[in-house]
């Protein structure tokens, strides 16, 4: 369903979104005004009494770019008529971007590894005026959701957060037409001494020993990683990496790659 034109998020935003279909392109041309009114929007909640989501989640959309081709470009197209879900939404950054572009949008964390228990997106929500719905899941058990069918789910950037990642895939197989799935991946231990690249396997951290964060588990190699979409009931319709491509390992910053897949459920589509 499209929102009308006028939505309250135009007071923030403006009006200039673009039209049709939602070409991925055009969307991602308004990203720089979308953060830069964002970050205003943030600076004037008075000692919000949390810390924001450090991380900048936008940037994500810049690899859809690379990632959605032919007839996958259209955002409308991919969602449908349904809500996207949203799911390891931080502070709500991409959802609001989202439902700015006319799309309706559920967004969902885990409060308990969330950095601030999801205060962050439902103080946005409230100044923002938004209708996006905000629930709560924990991805690494019962993973509810408000409802059991979505044409497209968004699940960037939290499959290496999860002790049960297999789990997590199919149910979000059993939910979700398509999905956008993102991941950190490696191509050889930390202490360079072994390359697993080739490989269905993964590199399971040590407490903190990433990023000193303890939400850190299952770093896979990229032919792991797709080995465990295809198992869980997935088709890797597109898949794109960013990052370093050569050396990388699943501790250092400098050595991040990410993997990023568009999937279809082979448990939806028979």
């Amino acid at each position: 369903m499209r929102l009308r034109p006028d939505h309250l998020l135009d007071r923030f935003f403006g009006p200039d979104r673009p039209d049709g279909d939602l070409s991925i392109d055009r969307c991602v041309n308004r990203i720089p005004r979308f953060q830069k009114k964002l970050a205003e929007v943030k600076a004037s909640v008075p000692d919000p009494g949390f810390d924001w989501y450090p991380y900048d989640s936008l940037v994500n959309f810049y690899v859809l770019e690379r990632l959605l081709q032919g007839e996958y470009r259209s955002l409308a197209k991919l969602a449908g008529d349904g809500p996207v879900a949203d799911l390891g939404c931080a502070d709500g950054a991409g959802a609001f971007f989202l439902e700015w572009l006319g799309l309706t949008v559920e967004a969902a964390d885990n409060p308990a590894f969330n950095i601030n228990r999801m205060q962050g997106v439902r103080a946005l929500k409230a100044v923002l005026g938004s209708g996006v719905e905000i629930f709560e899941s924990d991805f690494d058990g019962d993973f509810q959701t408000p409802r059991d069918s979505y044409r497209l789910a968004l699940f960037l950037g939290v499959l290496y957060h999860l002790k049960n990642p297999y789990s997590a895939m199919e149910k979000l197989a059993a939910k979700a037409d398509y999905a956008i799935v993102s991941s950190r991946v490696a191509r050889r231990t930390p202490d360079g001494s072994v390359r697993f690249a080739d490989q269905p396997m993964a590199y399971l951290l040590g407490e903190g020993e990433t990023n000193n964060d303890v939400t850190n588990y299952w770093i896979f190699s990229e032919t792991g990683m797709r080995r465990l979409l295809q198992r869980t009931g997935w088709e890797i319709v597109s898949w794109t990496t960013v990052g370093d491509g050569e050396g990388s390992d699943p501790v250092r910053a400098e050595a991040d790659e990410r993997a990023y897949a568009l999937l279809r459920s082979r448990q939806r589509s028979g």
